[in-house]
């Protein structure tokens, strides 16, 4: 009888270590999801400073086109005003989807293209691009990990009492960027 009594409590050590192992797992997730997320912000918003001098430097020679300048101006004005996680996503793709458009409006301008000023903020906003990019591709595989944990047995049953709810993937949901991409060596 002390035996069963010894094993159970053996048993009853296993089950809370796991708990709380999987339990820090958890939340180490959380954490990493929270620090990828920061640092989309941080590129985010480096470009929400370069977007206003982008729309300048085109306005100066497209000055007609001020529906495409308002709706970059306007989504950008959301993304950056966005208060949660979810809304940051949608915004952040409007805006994507608004420079999108100013990019194709400044292709019709053949002086603004050899514009310096204008080719170093296309280069920036490049850049900022990629790195946005990479960043997302981090944040999504760290929310790949820890949604994966929170529908798996036996860690389910620890987010379950936990009460740790799957996390919002960044996607971009754009039509054009799964249509294929027209290639023109005309300059």
């Amino acid at each position: 009888m002390e035996y069963l009594w010894i094993a159970l409590a053996a048993i009853a050590v296993i089950i809370v270590l796991w708990y709380i192992a999987t339990y820090n797992k958890f939340v180490g997730l959380k954490v990493r999801i929270e620090e990828a997320f920061s640092t989309i912000d941080v590129y985010l918003k480096k470009r929400y400073d370069l977007v206003p001098n982008l729309v300048e430097t085109v306005k100066g020679y497209a000055s007609h086109e001020v529906e495409t300048f308002e709706a970059v101006v306007n989504a950008r004005s959301r993304a950056h005003d966005s208060s949660n996680v979810e809304d940051k996503i949608r915004n952040e793709g409007e805006l994507t989807k608004a420079l999108g458009r100013l990019m194709v409006l400044a292709e019709s301008y053949p002086e603004l293209k050899a514009d310096s000023q204008f080719l170093n903020l296309q280069t920036q906003l490049r850049d900022l691009e990629d790195e946005i990019s990479q960043s997302r591709k981090y944040y999504n595989g760290v929310v790949k990990s820890f949604n994966t944990m929170i529908i798996s047995f036996p860690s389910m049953i620890v987010a379950n009492l936990a009460k740790f709810t799957k996390a919002e993937f960044f996607l971009i949901d754009r039509e054009e960027q799964r249509e294929n991409v027209k290639v023109s060596f005309n300059q």
